[in-house]
Protein backbone atom coordinates (compact mmCIF):
# COMPACT_ATOMS: atom_id res chain seq x y z
CA UNK A 1 0.00 0.00 0.00
CA UNK A 2 1.08 3.73 -0.91
CA UNK A 3 -0.60 6.57 -0.09
CA UNK A 4 -0.14 9.33 -2.70
CA UNK A 5 -0.53 13.36 -1.92
CA UNK A 6 0.10 16.79 -3.23
CA UNK A 7 1.49 19.51 -1.66
CA UNK A 8 1.27 23.28 -3.00
CA UNK A 9 4.43 25.54 -2.84
CA UNK A 10 4.01 29.05 -3.76
CA UNK A 11 6.34 30.88 -5.26
CA UNK A 12 9.22 32.42 -3.14
CA UNK A 13 9.70 36.43 -3.95
CA UNK A 14 12.71 35.81 -6.01
CA UNK A 15 11.48 32.69 -8.11
CA UNK A 16 11.91 32.34 -11.48
CA UNK A 17 8.70 32.96 -14.05
CA UNK A 18 9.52 29.15 -15.83
CA UNK A 19 6.81 27.47 -14.60
CA UNK A 20 5.88 29.59 -11.49
CA UNK A 21 3.38 31.50 -13.54
CA UNK A 22 1.09 28.20 -14.58
CA UNK A 23 -0.56 27.56 -11.06
CA UNK A 24 -4.23 27.68 -9.61
CA UNK A 25 -7.28 28.88 -11.61
CA UNK A 26 -6.72 31.15 -14.22
CA UNK A 27 -3.11 31.40 -13.64
CA UNK A 28 -3.70 33.34 -10.16
CA UNK A 29 -1.45 30.65 -7.76
CA UNK A 30 2.21 30.99 -8.29
CA UNK A 31 4.20 27.77 -7.17
CA UNK A 32 4.47 24.22 -7.73
CA UNK A 33 2.77 21.20 -6.70
CA UNK A 34 5.08 19.15 -4.59
CA UNK A 35 3.90 15.26 -5.21
CA UNK A 36 4.91 12.31 -2.76
CA UNK A 37 4.24 8.92 -2.44
CA UNK A 38 4.90 7.29 1.06
CA UNK A 39 4.87 3.69 1.88
CA UNK A 40 2.90 2.23 5.17
CA UNK A 41 5.91 3.24 7.40
CA UNK A 42 5.46 6.84 6.17
CA UNK A 43 8.93 7.11 3.90
CA UNK A 44 9.01 8.76 0.75
CA UNK A 45 9.23 6.27 -1.95
CA UNK A 46 8.81 8.47 -4.82
CA UNK A 47 8.54 12.13 -5.10
CA UNK A 48 8.07 14.67 -8.38
CA UNK A 49 7.72 18.43 -8.87
CA UNK A 50 5.13 19.46 -11.50
CA UNK A 51 3.68 23.40 -12.17
CA UNK A 52 0.49 24.39 -10.02
CA UNK A 53 -1.93 23.65 -12.70
CA UNK A 54 -1.09 20.57 -12.47
CA UNK A 55 -4.49 18.48 -11.70
CA UNK A 56 -4.23 15.12 -9.03
CA UNK A 57 -5.63 12.79 -11.37
CA UNK A 58 -2.43 13.63 -13.28
CA UNK A 59 -0.02 14.40 -10.74
CA UNK A 60 -1.36 10.75 -9.15
CA UNK A 61 -0.76 9.05 -12.62
CA UNK A 62 2.61 10.55 -13.20
CA UNK A 63 3.92 9.33 -9.38
CA UNK A 64 2.21 6.10 -10.92
CA UNK A 65 4.51 5.86 -13.63
CA UNK A 66 7.37 6.74 -12.19
CA UNK A 67 6.88 3.52 -10.05
CA UNK A 68 5.73 1.75 -12.63
CA UNK A 69 9.11 2.16 -14.28
CA UNK A 70 11.76 1.29 -11.15
CA UNK A 71 9.49 -1.42 -11.02
CA UNK A 72 8.42 -0.60 -7.45
CA UNK A 73 4.78 -1.09 -8.73
CA UNK A 74 5.39 -4.94 -8.79
CA UNK A 75 4.02 -5.70 -5.23
CA UNK A 76 1.75 -3.33 -5.17
CA UNK A 77 -2.14 -3.64 -4.15
CA UNK A 78 -3.67 -0.54 -3.06
CA UNK A 79 -2.90 3.16 -3.64
CA UNK A 80 -4.89 5.92 -1.16
CA UNK A 81 -5.14 9.24 -2.43
CA UNK A 82 -7.62 12.27 -1.28
CA UNK A 83 -10.90 13.86 -2.69
CA UNK A 84 -9.01 15.91 -5.19
CA UNK A 85 -8.50 13.26 -7.12
CA UNK A 86 -12.15 12.27 -8.86
CA UNK A 87 -14.04 9.16 -8.59
CA UNK A 88 -13.90 8.13 -12.36
CA UNK A 89 -10.01 9.34 -12.40
CA UNK A 90 -9.63 6.76 -9.42
CA UNK A 91 -11.06 4.03 -11.52
CA UNK A 92 -8.95 4.52 -14.85
CA UNK A 93 -6.13 4.34 -13.06
CA UNK A 94 -7.11 1.17 -11.06
CA UNK A 95 -7.69 -0.29 -14.63
CA UNK A 96 -4.51 0.93 -15.82
CA UNK A 97 -2.12 0.44 -13.57
CA UNK A 98 -3.83 -3.37 -12.19
CA UNK A 99 -4.11 -2.21 -8.18
CA UNK A 100 -6.96 -0.53 -6.72
CA UNK A 101 -6.98 2.91 -6.38
CA UNK A 102 -9.00 4.25 -3.54
CA UNK A 103 -10.09 7.52 -2.88
CA UNK A 104 -9.95 8.62 1.20
CA UNK A 105 -10.94 11.64 3.44
CA UNK A 106 -14.50 12.70 4.79
CA UNK A 107 -17.26 13.26 2.82
CA UNK A 108 -18.46 15.94 5.08
CA UNK A 109 -15.77 17.39 7.62
CA UNK A 110 -16.28 16.32 11.20
CA UNK A 111 -18.12 18.45 13.82
CA UNK A 112 -17.91 19.04 17.88
CA UNK A 113 -21.32 18.91 19.72
CA UNK A 114 -21.33 22.41 19.54
CA UNK A 115 -21.06 21.93 15.44
CA UNK A 116 -17.64 23.66 15.18
CA UNK A 117 -15.56 21.81 12.77
CA UNK A 118 -12.73 19.93 14.31
CA UNK A 119 -10.02 17.99 13.13
CA UNK A 120 -9.50 14.26 13.03
CA UNK A 121 -7.00 12.73 11.11
CA UNK A 122 -7.98 9.96 8.01
CA UNK A 123 -6.43 6.66 8.54
CA UNK A 124 -3.65 5.81 7.14
CA UNK A 125 -3.92 8.91 5.14
CA UNK A 126 -1.91 11.47 8.13
CA UNK A 127 1.39 9.25 7.27
CA UNK A 128 1.90 11.54 4.23
CA UNK A 129 0.68 14.73 5.67
CA UNK A 130 3.77 13.88 8.08
CA UNK A 131 6.10 13.43 4.99
CA UNK A 132 5.02 16.60 3.74
CA UNK A 133 5.84 18.08 7.06
CA UNK A 134 9.15 16.63 7.41
CA UNK A 135 10.71 17.53 3.56
CA UNK A 136 9.31 21.37 4.48
CA UNK A 137 11.74 21.67 7.16
CA UNK A 138 14.17 21.82 4.88
CA UNK A 139 14.69 25.58 4.51
CA UNK A 140 15.49 25.36 0.77
CA UNK A 141 11.78 23.61 0.55
CA UNK A 142 9.98 26.09 2.68
CA UNK A 143 8.94 27.92 -0.18
CA UNK A 144 9.47 27.40 -4.10
CA UNK A 145 12.58 29.56 -5.08
CA UNK A 146 13.91 27.53 -8.00
CA UNK A 147 13.51 28.32 -11.68
CA UNK A 148 12.68 25.64 -13.45
CA UNK A 149 10.98 22.01 -12.88
CA UNK A 150 14.40 19.88 -12.72
CA UNK A 151 15.93 21.83 -10.17
CA UNK A 152 12.88 22.20 -7.85
CA UNK A 153 12.56 17.97 -8.29
CA UNK A 154 16.30 17.54 -7.41
CA UNK A 155 15.77 19.34 -4.32
CA UNK A 156 12.75 17.12 -2.57
CA UNK A 157 15.11 14.40 -4.16
CA UNK A 158 18.02 15.47 -1.91
CA UNK A 159 14.90 15.89 0.97
CA UNK A 160 13.77 12.59 0.28
CA UNK A 161 16.71 10.65 0.88
CA UNK A 162 17.92 12.38 3.91
CA UNK A 163 14.45 11.64 5.38
CA UNK A 164 15.33 7.86 4.58
CA UNK A 165 18.81 7.97 6.01
CA UNK A 166 17.66 9.49 9.12
CA UNK A 167 14.73 6.87 9.56
CA UNK A 168 17.69 4.33 8.80
CA UNK A 169 20.22 5.55 11.67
Amino acid sequence: MVVIDTHLARWASNGGVTFHNQGGPYGRTNGAKRIVCVDVTGLPLCVRVVPASTSEASAVELILDDLARTSADLRLELVLVDRGTAQSAAQRLSARFGCEVRRVGWDEPPRNEHGAKVFRPIRHAWRVEVAHGHLVRRRRLARCFENTVVSATGWLHVASITEVLRALC
